[in-house]
């Protein structure tokens, strides 16, 4: 977490969710009638705890931890401390809040629930960044026993459950808008242990209801008593008396029902008792955030292109292709993803790695199209060669009528065909050289995008493997123009970027992407569960500073196959954990149909955002310059030197805000 100083240094379904079919997903709590630091020798003894008695310090831990810590269940705690960020407009910067029971405050197996709430952030001048909207909690769901999954805190009903002997986290997320007036925004996040439904006196309504019911009930009965009974004396009117006398009697008996019983300790005062004594018990986060005078660009500087499996989907949404249905749960992905300055793609596989890729469902004629590809938040879009997987004359027809299209946009420049993956013999070689003859007539400026980890075999281009590696873009010349090549081949060997470049001519458009998958592991960067969550993040910065023009990542939600929406989630055997997985399916978590963020793709998104930073220093000192600021700082050296916890990073940003502010 970042501090608000010109020279900032490191800052160090509602959620009572039962363990969600994942595979191998860690849960349970470790001891039952423990102590672990609190209210040692306290007089309350064994007996239950009240927790709107005790104030929530002496019943749990709370401190804060930044975005690239892992925050493992058996983590220890630590003071807690002022959070201090920075962040651009138009940049989402977050961090994370850790929760360990220190005693049990409920009978039901729990240690108990807390409720988080959290206050806008306001600056002097009137600025305000809303909670809800431009604030958001998250529980952190540990997958395979890895912290990963981020599912939603209802705003309605902020409770998570803690368990005994564990630690829990609180995924807190700041989203500055474009048009935010920058200055220092605070506020805060009450962290309060309540009690469970099963302990309450009340189990049925909330304590605001139960005091207007008190009310209401008083009222009634001093209506009741207020009246003059001596000058009654026909039968039917001692009959009402009767009445209203058992009406008090019954009336009364109800205010010293048990669920009243705070209620009448208070005599009947307190509509806002609830909040009055969260505000007295609770653990106050202070939290503060710098937004400067940068935007991000809407577009982002370094096309990220990013798989989506419409197979997947289908079966696990239980979806036929082409069905209103399947077209909404495709738009739905899509737009989901954009806000992580992802650029996704559709795609089908084929056999021996053919691909039909698409960024857009909708044929080019159709009016959701163009919404598609003018999106500014698009930085690239793959156009479908429907002929990859059905090579008919209806295919062709449509491929012509798309690409007569789109040519004449103003974004064709970012569209591009990808037909192949990592293509292995001059087989496979020959078919993309046959499709981009097809694709030049239609139109000479197309762009195909090749991925590739070797040479092909059975060919003498190279004495050696790497050499031969190198000489691709000679065999595939001029068929393809994106050579999108394996981080895995470098290594650690950065020094052989330049062997690869300089096989490129970007006079004929050529460009250079890279992409991981598989490999490489660690101590590289990767995004595979499990590793560091600064060795997620430095997969950009590795990008960057290598040079390369874009990035492609082959699946966002390829697990195993699955026939129900909330089925278990399984990593695809032969895979590393967490490779084609970046987020999961809502309903394994609860009711809601809104994909799930694992911590691996927000920490892509802030590796997106440093990638902006990085340029704006080199638009005002030099790449060179910018490329020093990511080695002095400490935060990426190389692929298997780079920073290993949060504070080398919180410098190189702070250093850009303070020499690129206005």
């Amino acid at each position: 977490m970042e501090s608000s100083d010109p020279s900032p240094a490191a800052v160090s379904k509602t959620q009572e969710i039962s363990v969600p079919p994942v595979e191998g997903v860690a849960g349970g709590g470790t001891s039952y009638g423990w102590v672990d630091g609190g209210l040692q020798g306290s007089h309350l003894g064994s007996s239950v705890i009240d927790p709107t008695k005790v104030h929530s310090a002496d019943l749990l831990h709370v401190w804060s931890m930044p975005s690239t810590a892992n925050v493992s269940q058996q983590e220890a705690p630590r003071p807690l401390e002022h959070v201090n960020l920075l962040a651009a407009r138009n940049e989402r910067e977050s961090f994370q809040i850790a929760l360990r029971p220190k005693v049990s405050w409920a009978s039901s197996g729990i240690a108990g629930p807390v409720q988080i709430q959290c206050t806008d952030l306001c600056s002097s001048s009137g600025g305000r960044l809303v909670v809800g909207q431009s604030i958001t909690l998250r529980h952190v769901v540990p997958i395979l026993g890895v912290p990963d999954a981020l599912v939603p805190i209802d705003p309605s009903s902020p409770q998570i459950n803690l368990l005994p002997g564990e630690t829990t986290a609180v995924w807190v997320s700041l989203n500055v808008p474009c048009g935010q007036e920058p200055g220092l925004y605070e506020g805060e996040i009450c962290i309060t242990a309540v009690r469970t439904d099963s302990d309450s006196k009340a189990d049925s309504l909330p304590k605001s209801e139960r005091y207007q019911l008190y009310k209401d009930l008083k009222t009634c009965l001093d209506i009741t008593e207020s009246r003059d009974h001596s000058s009654s004396e026909e039968m039917c009117y001692n009959m009402q008396i009767l009445r209203l006398s058992s009406t008090s009697t019954t009336l009364r008996r109800m205010l010293v029902l048990p669920a009243f019983q705070d209620c009448h300790e208070n005599n009947g005062l307190g509509d806002m008792m609830d909040e009055d004594v969260m505000n007295n018990v609770a653990v106050r986060v202070k939290l503060s955030l710098t937004v400067w005078d940068f935007t991000l660009p809407l577009t982002p500087s370094l096309p990220a292109v990013f798989g989506i499996s419409e197979t997947v989907i289908e079966d696990r949404f239980c979806l036929e292709h082409g069905t209103k249905g399947w077209y909404d749960a495709l738009d739905h992905h899509f737009r989901w993803l954009l806000q992580y300055r992802i650029s996704p793609f559709f795609c089908r596989w084929g056999d021996s790695m053919r691909i039909l890729a698409y960024t857009c469902p909708w044929p080019a004629d159709h009016p959701k199209a163009n919404e598609y590809y003018s999106d500014p938040r698009l930085a690239a879009y793959a156009v479908p060669y429907a002929p990859i997987l059905s090579c008919t004359d209806a295919a062709k027809n449509s491929l012509r009528r798309e690409v007569e299209i789109l040519k004449t946009e103003a974004h064709w420049s970012k569209a591009y065909f990808y037909l192949w993956d990592e293509p292995l013999n001059m087989e496979q070689y020959e078919v993309i050289r046959n499709i981009s003859n097809e694709l030049r007539t239609y139109t000479p400026d197309v762009r195909i995008l090749t991925t590739y980890y070797a040479g092909p075999s059975g060919s003498e281009l190279a004495p050696s493997t790497f050499e031969a590696f190198t000489k691709v873009p000679n065999v595939l010349r001029p068929h393809t123009q994106i050579f999108c090549t394996s981080e895995w081949v470098l290594g650690t060997r950065e020094d052989l970027v330049k062997d690869i470049i300089a096989e490129l001519r970007p006079d004929l458009g050529e460009e250079w992407w890279t992409y991981v998958c598989m490999g490489p592991s660690d101590p590289q960067p990767n995004w595979h569960l499990g590793m560091r969550g600064t060795q997620h993040r430095a997969v950009m910065w590795r990008a960057w500073k290598e040079g390369g023009t874009g990035f492609l990542y082959w699946g966002t939600n390829c697990y195993e196959k699955a026939m129900i929406p909330s089925a278990e989630i399984c990593f695809r055997r032969g895979l590393p954990p967490g490779d084609g997985v970046l987020f999961y399916p809502g309903e394994v978590f609860s009711s809601s149909k809104e994909p799930v963020a694992s911590l691996r793709l927000e920490r892509i998104l802030s590796g997106m955002q440093d990638i902006e930073y990085l340029n704006l220093y080199s638009s005002k000192y030099g790449r060179e310059e910018a490329l020093a600021l990511l080695e002095k700082t400490g935060a990426y050296l190389g692929p298997d030197r780079y920073a290993h916890d949060h504070g080398p990073v919180d410098v190189m940003r702070g250093e850009v805000y303070r020499t690129c502010r206005s």
